[in-house]
């Protein structure tokens, strides 16, 4: 938020990084570890930035833009900040169970930029820097799947409403139809959604989707982000690790953990593991401003572990390590630091 590449008009700033998600999913987790009383003035910073935009839809900007960002850039920013838009303050909705106007609103823009035709129909327009694992062509899918995510965390019922039916089955109907060519990572935040909305997935696909899953999972008890990808997202020999990383290992174990089968409880059991065990600054020295976080590296290039850009993937992956440890009762972060 303070990162000035971040800024865009309407003094609002761009959360197509794909960290803004998991962080506004996971911050509020920490409230009572941190005996908080209230959201913190970066959390609400950034959600007063996603209402600004929804509020200001049809005056500000896209993210990126065909001019500045090549063809087709526009559209990709649109259908992304929708999706993203509707994830965020319909999963802040769910806390109080009430779904305001402004979510209402963000989940009505989802709907108004969903493609009702041609080959992708029922998906959204995604950003494509060729950046894996969000950002990269087949990441279609997986901003699909954060569309359901959004519909089935949606209080009030939201996913009964009569003019919903229609797109959310076009919705089915993307996600089942692509569902062979995906990704574990896709799958995964797809068997996500699935476990809050009916319909993703059939009990055969779950089952299957499961084992895969567990087959994944490193003798550590922890996952590899390059191994949840697609052959074409890992570049190059050096980026092909597969080592377990603190992404793929808390998005693993969060999912399967929501999945609540019998099959997967010991994997869950060693995915926490793994996590408590290798989280910043666990059992060794401790480096002030570097601890309590989880290290992951950038699929894409070698990138200064230090910089904004360097810390995307940790910052996800912190975030997710958090949501798989406060799900379960008595199993919580050392000292958990979610970047603002």
């Amino acid at each position: 938020m303070g990162w000035s590449s971040a800024a865009r008009d309407q003094g609002t700033f761009c959360f197509s990084c794909h960290t803004a998600v998991p962080y506004a999913l996971a911050r509020p987790s920490l409230r009572t570890a941190l005996a908080e009383a209230a959201p913190t003035a970066a959390e609400r910073r950034l959600m007063e930035d996603v209402r600004q935009r929804v509020r200001l839809w049809n005056a500000t900007r896209p993210f990126y833009t065909d001019q500045r960002n090549g063809p087709g850039k526009s559209a990709q920013s649109r259908g992304t900040e929708a999706v993203l838009s509707a994830l965020m303050l319909a999963w802040d909705d769910a806390r109080s169970a009430r779904l305001s106007a402004e979510t209402r609103a963000a989940l009505d823009h989802m709907w108004a930029v969903q493609q009702a035709s041609g080959p992708d129909r029922g998906a959204w327009a995604w950003l494509d820097f060729n950046l894996a694992p969000w950002e990269v062509p087949d990441a279609q899918y997986y901003g699909a799947a954060l569309a359901a995510l959004a519909v089935a965390v949606a209080p009030q019922d939201y996913r009964s409403i009569p003019q919903v039916q229609d797109p959310l089955q076009l919705l089915r109907e993307y996600l089942a139809r692509n569902y062979p060519a995906q990704s574990l990572h896709h799958r995964l935040v797809l068997l996500w959604a699935s476990t809050r909305l009916a319909g993703l997935l059939s009990s055969e696909q779950r089952q299957a989707l499961i084992e895969a899953a567990l087959r994944g999972q490193n003798p550590d008890g922890g996952w590899s982000l390059s191994a949840l990808v697609s052959p074409s997202s890992r570049r190059g020999e050096l980026l092909r690790d597969a080592a377990s990383d603190g992404y793929a290992t808390g998005l693993a174990t969060l999912v399967l953990e929501q999945a609540a089968m019998p099959r997967a409880l010991e994997a869950v059991r060693h995915g926490r593991s793994w996590l408590v065990r290798n989280q910043r600054g666990h059992g060794g020295l401790w480096i002030r401003g570097q601890e309590g976080f989880w290290v992951t590296h950038s699929l894409n290039k070698r990138r200064n572990p230090s910089s904004n850009v360097g810390l995307f993937m940790s910052d996800a992956a912190t975030a997710y390590a958090v949501l798989a440890l406060t799900r379960s009762p008595g199993v919580e972060p050392k000292t958990a630091v979610l970047r603002p």
